[in-house]
């Protein structure tokens, strides 16, 4: 018969962790953690704090992003306008069909300026320039303020030929937008790659070259979260804590695992498809309760350490 080699860790000593349920949700906690959903579709978080569950019931396996939920209660998320045009290209519209194209987003002070190609009978360019709020739904709206259409005044044309936005776009095949009257609309639990996002966005801001996504209604940011880490010094980390774990070949029962950032100078730059690289190149110890602390490279700085292991600070042990 097959020998089966997956290790099994408890965070409590004595404690029979055979007895916690595998479908026990994870706490999860995140502070400065650019969290890569695609090479090139960055989560910029800021602050996260909610909980992680399987789909299926059994562990959260970090080895299959489609496989887990993080459900989020309170957030601030940023990204970028490099961000956001390539999950606009590639997840939003990237089907075919898709009546826009070509599509570029970018930051300019307090609204946003999208630009691309519209498909409809013929191909045109546009300029959209927009401001953006979150409807009592949660999702994100775009709303134009000033629209070219081939270098000519938008509003006046689609006036005179008696059209909207509404009338130009068929979305029936977009992923989490939709479009009524002038205003484009996103739905940020559909948008994104996985792993699945699910959270109520109750206010979206420019902060510098960032739109920032706010979670969770205000009743919840007020109260404080009792989710402390064991290294409460590190300022770029992520935390679980209970449920079960998979990563390649541990199971982590009664979880409890800290992973933080080897260089804290800067976000904690943290790839779910190449964690295993991350991981090699850093350490971990066990704590006294039987938890780990993990110190990970940034997914950006691996190059020749992607095979080696980081050597420990001695101001961590």
């Amino acid at each position: 018969a097959p020998i089966d080699t997956t290790i099994a860790v408890g965070h409590v000593a004595g404690h029979d962790s055979t007895r916690v349920p595998a479908h026990a949700p994870t706490r999860v906690s995140m502070r400065r953690v650019d969290f890569y959903v695609d090479t090139a579709v960055v989560l910029r978080i800021r602050s996260l704090d909610g909980v992680m569950r399987s789909k299926q019931g059994g562990p959260i396996d970090f080895d299959d992003k489609r496989s887990f939920v993080i459900a989020i209660d309170t957030a601030e998320v940023g990204m970028t306008g490099d961000d956001l045009t390539t999950l606009l290209n590639k997840y939003v519209f990237g089907y075919k069909g898709s009546p826009l194209s070509h599509l570029h987003l970018r930051i300019e002070g307090d609204h946003i300026v999208l630009k691309g190609r519209l498909h409809k009978v013929i191909t045109v360019s546009f300029e959209i320039t927009a401001t953006m709020d979150v409807t009592r739904e949660g999702l994100i709206r775009i709303h134009p303020t000033k629209t070219k259409i081939m270098g000519l005044n938008g509003e006046k044309v689609m006036s005179f030929l008696g059209l909207s936005l509404e009338k130009l776009l068929d979305l029936k095949g977009a992923t989490g937008a939709t479009v009524r009257g002038n205003d484009l609309f996103l739905d940020p639990e559909k948008i994104l790659p996985p792993p699945t996002i699910e959270g109520h966005v109750s206010g979206v801001r420019i902060d510098g070259d960032e739109v920032v996504q706010i979670f969770g209604r205000a009743e919840a940011r007020e109260r404080p979260h009792a989710l402390v880490p064991p290294d409460t010094q590190a300022p770029n980390y992520m935390y679980f804590k209970g449920g079960t774990l998979r990563f390649g070949r541990l199971l982590m029962l009664d979880a409890e695992m800290q992973i933080v950032d080897l260089d804290p100078s800067d976000a904690f730059r943290f790839d779910l498809s190449r964690y295993n690289a991350q991981l090699v190149a850093g350490y971990e110890r066990t704590l006294a309760d039987g938890g780990l602390e993990v110190w990970m490279r940034d997914v950006d700085k691996l190059g020749d350490h992607a095979g080696a292991p980081a050597k420990p600070a001695l101001s961590h042990r």
